[in-house]
């Protein structure tokens, strides 16, 4: 589906190269159906895979959404991080889920070179977890766990909304993540939080989901307890 993608002209504000990247048409987008925690499957070309730009020229590589918050510390830790040891090369063509990957753990380490807020890391903590889960690959487990702190250090020390994740969805999310990764009782504190908070009211989907997820975890718990104590 090569034309669902076409190419965007960037300018990198580290090294003010000029350079091109593939964005799939909102148009051609397909959605087949959705995780619990928001993990999207598509039925055409991958909105996801290309929403990490990076400059072939320095290496400097950062989500679309924050591409361009960058200070002169942060150009300085990366040109001395990254930019010295880069081999230039593009991912500027169509990409598979290893590129897509390789492309989010270099945002994932210029973020944390930057001191990005840690909404932004969770963020691309949570889609490398995603493409790993596309690729049946387990360790997602590991950045899910990376996502939830995040997450949990995001939500008491920064302001809200998180990227397009309000208070209530983002409580939701963070229980939803501890209940996958095998958190019962952290789980179950946070969908407690969800569904406690007034502005839920206001949403349904979330409400619904926080409620069963909720159960879910709950029942998960009492199993554990009663698999320890037979054990």
């Amino acid at each position: 589906m090569k034309n669902a993608l076409y190419d965007k002209e960037v300018t990198c504000p580290l090294c003010k190269n000029i350079f091109r990247t593939k964005k799939v048409r909102t148009s051609s987008t397909r959605i087949e159906k959705r995780d619990t925690d928001f993990c999207t499957y598509y039925t055409s070309e991958n909105p996801m895979f290309y929403g990490v730009f990076v400059c072939p020229m320095c290496g400097y590589a950062a989500m679309e959404s924050t591409f361009h918050e960058i200070n002169g510390a942060g150009k300085k830790a990366i040109e001395e991080n990254i930019t010295r040891r880069w081999t230039q090369r593009s991912f500027g063509g169509e990409r598979t889920i290893q590129e897509a990957i390789e492309a989010y753990k270099l945002a994932l380490l210029c973020g944390q070179l930057i001191n990005q807020k840690k909404g932004v890391i969770g963020n691309i903590c949570l889609r490398i977890a995603w493409l790993y889960r596309y690729a049946n690959d387990p360790k997602e487990t590991d950045f899910l766990k990376h996502a939830v702190r995040c997450f949990e250090q995001a939500f008491v020390s920064e302001p809200l909304p998180i990227g397009n994740l309000d208070e209530v969805t983002l409580m939701y999310l963070i229980g939803e993540i501890h209940r996958l990764i095998g958190n019962y009782e952290e789980a179950i504190e946070w969908f407690s939080k969800a569904v406690g908070n007034p502005a839920i009211k206001t949403k349904k989907k979330i409400d619904t989901l926080a409620r069963e997820q909720w159960r879910l975890a709950k029942e998960s718990f009492k199993n554990k307890k009663n698999q320890e104590q037979a054990g």
